[in-house]
Formats: structure tokens, sequence, C-alpha cells
């Protein structure tokens, strides 16, 4: 079944980097689409991230210049800075645990049995640093020799960490993107920011990152550069 309201919905999303001035986007549309946003699919459902909503507009002039004065940031009604954090992994593996506990009636059944051990022994292994890099020498050599005799999870350090939690805040910013555009409006990802600057913004731990800052208002003709042009499909579609 071809589902041509989803096909007008990405057709419709463009990263547009000029919106209309006159044209105001409602509080609703941002909060409904920051909820499906939360609905994200992300890795182990450990939701590391966090979205800044900022509407206020002298929060909004002071984002221009850290957002490096870019039109998309100039004429943006609305500006959400997805943010990784990594740092709270005990947190959330905590809330999971004490959600799955509150569901156990007398001793807990295979379903229950297998949360408990997946979020309190395998997400802390996956998690855990330290100083001198013992637990990432373990669970890379833990991955070298089980994936010696089957598949196996490729584990390993800080920097793998940070690619799975930066995936899983990038679905989170696509699907947000996409209600944006269900809802007739129209966003601009924007990767040009001083991250130094807008962590001090917002007053970000030191355990946060910045996944990209998305613009939103009601785009314009000028805020679309060109025909959206795509290598052809051959060249990245591949089947096996």
């Amino acid at each position: 079944m071809f589902s041509n309201e989803f096909q007008q919905i990405v057709d419709y999303r463009r990263s547009n980097r000029k919106f209309n001035s006159d044209i105001a986007v409602p509080d609703e549309v941002i909060q409904r689409s920051l909820e499906r946003a939360v609905l994200s699919p992300n890795s182990s459902n450990m939701q590391l991230w966090e979205f800044y909503w900022i509407k206020s507009p002298d929060f909004l002039e002071r984002m221009v210049p850290l957002c490096l004065g870019q039109q998309a940031a100039r004429t943006a009604k609305h500006m959400v800075v997805f943010v990784t954090r990594r740092d709270l992994w005990r947190k959330r593996v905590k809330w999971h645990l004490d959600s799955i506990k509150s569901t156990i009636k007398g001793s807990p059944d295979r379903a229950q049995k297998m949360g408990l051990n997946y979020y309190g022994k395998v997400m802390p292994l996956i998690y855990s640093q330290d100083p001198i890099g013992v637990l990432t020498f373990i669970r890379k050599s833990i991955s070298f020799v089980v994936g010696l005799f089957r598949p196996f999870y490729r584990s390993g350090g800080k920097a793998n960490q940070r690619v799975v939690v930066h995936k899983s805040c990038a679905l989170a910013a696509q699907t947000f993107m996409l209600s944006i555009a269900a809802e007739g409006f129209h966003s601009c990802p924007m990767e040009g920011f001083d991250e130094v600057r807008v962590r001090r913004a917002l007053n970000l731990p030191r355990g946060a990152e910045i996944n990209m800052i998305v613009s939103v208002g009601k785009g314009t003709e000028a805020g679309i550069w060109g025909t959206r042009y795509r290598v052809p499909n051959e060249e990245v579609i591949f089947i096996r």
C-alpha cells in the first residue's frame, strides 16, 4: 500500500533557511512535535537525550550570534537544541529497573527476569567507564573472543557510546522535523554553531553534548536553496 500522505510530508520537509517574520508558529505545534520526538526509536530505550525548546524572543536573539548569524537562526520563531546525555545512563538504568520491579507480582516471569538482567548487568557493562580504560579493554576483549565463534555486539569505549547516543538523538530530531512538516511549518537543522557558547548559554552539564540545533518557522521561497538534488538511487541503495 502506497502512503501518499507520508510521501507528501517527506516532500514538504525541506531545510528552509529563511522564515516568514509575519507568521507565528503556535506553541502547541512545537509541544506536539516534541512529544512525538520522545516516541522515537532509540538504543535499548535508554532515552539518553534532552530537548531544549527556545521560544522567548530574548533567548532567540541571544542564539543568533551563537549560530554564526545564519538566516535560519535570525528568522526562527522557535529553536530546539537536541542534546545527548550519555552521562545519565545510571539514572535511566534505575528508571528501567524500578519500572520492571513495579510490575512484578510474586516471582518474576521470564520477560521480567530478562529485563532485570539486561538493565541490571548488560547496560552497566556497556556504559561504565573508568579513568585508565580497564572496562573498555574488558569490553573489547569479550567482543573479540566471543566474536571469533559467533556474531556478537562489538562494544568498545567512550567513542562507541557517543556514536550510539548521537544516533538515537538524531532519530528524535528527524521525528521532530517530520512532525513540524506535517503541521504545515518548516525547519532547518543547523550544524553551524559555537558549541562551547551554546552549552554555556543553556547551562549544560559537562557530560552533555549538542547533537544539532533545529530552527522552526513558516518557510519562504527564498529559504529554499534550489532543487533538492540527490545522487542516483543505484549509488546508495543496494539489494542483496
